[in-house]
């Protein structure tokens, strides 16, 4: 157990009406009351709310920025996106980024990266929506060019969808940083998490959902080669967390981030109730927990859980 590690999940919206200035205050205030607790901090890769209940008019920040700026003021945590839609940038540019962000933060970065999945997102933007298995195509591609820029002196890869020739990129980033691949599709995605991840990140899914998605990876790993338990296993999940079980329920209530048809998907609960479900989570080998506490941007759920049930798991 003394492995778990713990990060918080960054909204990189608001959903309590807030403008951009004061939005931005509340990362900054929350953050800081939580970094020497926690382990590490993320922000998803959207242009617009990905919640179809908040206004397409909400602020939203661009999370390779917002990675970038808040690593530089918060120098205690590890930063990484949950995660970077492969489609957005491409692979050889993403590389040089990550490349750059890792030399800045003296190696505090982690390239969580997926095939992406909200169309009308792309649509606006002027991204085409290939159909998912050209997308993950395009994913599987992206990260082996990222791999080759990072570990090869000069990179050269030609694919069906992309191609880079001669592509230098210095300076290399020290340590390389891991590759986190997120999602669960178990036809496609699981299968270039066997082959390339180092980190694999599933969101808001029951233990026996993950243990199911986590025997579909173990095949995929035995057919390629690989030892399961070389990727490290994190799994991202939206919390509520109160003193009593109601009030850990009124506040999953007043989240339109639960579903309270599935609450089985999600952390809900007095301080030993939590720790009964994460502990489910770790003994199917969990060992990194990316948190979205429903009460941002208070900070009362995560120091009640930093208080109660960390410890737990980093005795």
């Amino acid at each position: 157990m003394s492995l778990v590690k713990f990060g918080l999940r960054i909204p990189s919206f608001p959903a309590d009406g807030s403008g951009s200035v004061e939005f931005v205050e509340q990362i900054l205030r929350f953050v800081g009351e939580l970094e020497l607790i926690f382990d590490s901090a993320w922000v998803d890769d959207h242009f617009v709310p990905w919640a179809d209940f908040i206004s397409i008019n909400t602020p939203t920040l661009e999370s390779f920025t917002t990675v970038s700026y808040l690593s530089g003021v918060f120098k205690k945590l590890m930063f990484g996106n949950i995660v970077l839609c492969n489609s957005y940038r491409s692979p050889a540019l993403l590389a040089k980024m990550g490349a750059t962000l890792q030399t800045l933060t003296k190696g505090r970065f982690i390239l969580g990266i997926g095939a992406g999945w909200k169309e009308d997102e792309y649509i606006a933007y002027g991204y085409k929506f290939p159909p998912p298995k050209v997308r993950i195509q395009m994913l599987e591609e992206g990260v082996q060019i990222i791999r080759k820029i990072w570990t090869e002196d000069s990179a050269t890869f030609k694919g069906k969808y992309y191609e880079i020739r001669e592509a230098v990129c210095v300076p290399k980033p020290k340590p390389i940083p891991p590759i986190m691949i997120g999602g669960g599709g178990e036809k496609l995605t699981l299968k270039v998490v066997a082959r390339y991840a180092d980190w694999w990140n599933i969101p808001n899914v029951s233990p026996a959902t993950f243990q199911h998605k986590l025997k579909v990876l173990e095949t995929h790993c035995n057919k390629v080669g690989r030892d399961p338990a070389e990727i490290v296993k994190t799994l991202a999940n939206i919390i509520a967390i109160g003193n009593t079980e109601k009030e850990a329920q009124d506040l999953a209530g007043r989240s339109r981030f639960i579903s309270i048809e599935s609450q089985e998907n999600y952390i809900v609960g007095d301080p030993n109730q939590v720790i009964e479900k994460l502990s489910k989570y770790t003994e199917l080998g969990v060992e990194h927990f990316i948190l979205r506490f429903v009460d941002f941007p208070k900070t009362k759920s995560a120091k009640l859980f930093a208080e109660k049930v960390m410890p737990v798991f980093k005795a």
